[in-house]
């Protein structure tokens, strides 16, 4: 099956959304992170068998499996957003936002940051589910803490009751999406992951070719392509891969602002989102070159390609991979720059 694909007729431009743009450089969420002792640099490993694999001269893989001891990147995003709070109290960290309560919904890794970020700083977290999430997140929520709700039949229904439970009840909303009026705090979710993305400058020898970048509202995505035009200017070709199920980025991207988008439910959980994040929408259609989906066959049989090469992964945490193994055309002299965005559900 061919890969549906569309170029950014907006790159370099950007769509002049009324949003803020992506934060571009990490130093301020370095030197907070410094402070946190669960903080520590995840590695940025090259794959040869995959590089073989793939008919490309080299791959590094940004291995974000074990980031703070939370499974994935989203460590960085709302944890980084409420130590900010907590931090311009001038208060002891452990009690800084007592008596704060954050609300939000999640698809995945997003709860767990909003959950550990609560509890360090003595604030409590209420995490809005929808019926599709297993039950062993939810389970892992209430053991960070949190307290977990379960309402609407997706993401998005999810998150309109959270932003309705944060309207009645005096609550901080802290999602990781944004749209008119609501970008403070998700701007600062994606400043966290420019920890990621520096890291990975820092940490590769010589500049990629092609950096793919798999993207649910496309916070990560946008992070990190802001932060690689910042280092490396027009080099890279930026690639970003979703789900053929949620394709709210290429569908706005070809609509020419933010569109919502609809589908079945996918296996990429953590991609699932039918609408894009305004804030990322506005950096991608700047920075990114191609928009590519990817379809649930695609995405599970990554996994498995991965599995057999010793590198265990979900289908979100391989969806930029899978765009590659799925036929993504690139050429044999490529330095492929991708993440491994989180680890096995299982671990």
């Amino acid at each position: 099956m061919t890969l549906d694909k569309q170029s950014n007729p907006f790159r370099g431009t950007g769509l002049g959304l009324d949003s803020p743009w992506p934060i571009v450089e990490a130093r301020d969420v370095s030197m907070l992170l410094a402070k946190c002792p669960a903080h520590a640099q995840t590695p940025l490993q090259d794959a040869p068998e995959l590089a073989a694999r793939l008919g490309v001269a080299r791959v590094s893989l940004k291995d974000e499996r074990d980031r703070m001891g939370l499974g994935s990147f989203k460590a960085l995003g709302a944890a980084f957003a409420i130590a900010r709070e907590a931090a311009a109290t001038g208060d002891e960290w452990v009690t800084a936002l007592q008596g704060r309560t954050y609300v939000t919904a999640s698809a995945g890794n997003h709860g767990l940051s909003v959950a550990a970020g609560a509890r360090l700083f003595g604030a409590q977290a209420v995490i809005y589910l929808s019926r599709t999430v297993p039950e062993a997140f939810a389970q892992r929520l209430t053991a960070k803490g949190a307290k977990v709700v379960r309402e609407g039949a997706d993401y998005e229904a999810s998150m309109r009751a959270a932003a309705a439970a944060a309207e009645a009840h005096g609550w901080t909303l802290l999602s990781d999406s944004s749209w008119p009026g609501y970008t403070e705090l998700p701007l600062r979710v994606m400043e966290g992951y420019l920890q990621l993305a520096a890291e990975a400058a820092a940490q590769v020898d010589t500049p990629p070719t092609h950096i793919l970048l798999q993207a649910g509202v496309g916070g990560l995505a946008a992070a990190v392509a802001a932060h690689a035009r910042h280092v490396w200017a027009d080099g890279p070709q930026i690639v970003v891969v979703e789900p053929q199920a949620a394709p709210a980025l290429i569908e706005s991207i070809r609509a020419g602002g933010v569109v919502d988008t609809s589908g079945p439910d996918s296996c990429m959980g953590r991609l699932d989102c039918k609408t894009p994040s305004m804030i990322a929408l506005q950096g991608l259609a700047r920075d990114a070159d191609l928009f590519v989906t990817i379809t649930e066959e695609q995405a599970e049989q990554a996994v498995r390609d991965l599995a057999g090469m010793g590198i265990a992964t979900t289908p979100s945490g391989a969806g930029g991979i899978a765009a590659a193994l799925a036929g993504l055309d690139l050429p044999p002299d490529a330095h492929v720059l991708a993440i491994l965005s989180e680890g096995p559900e299982d671990a």
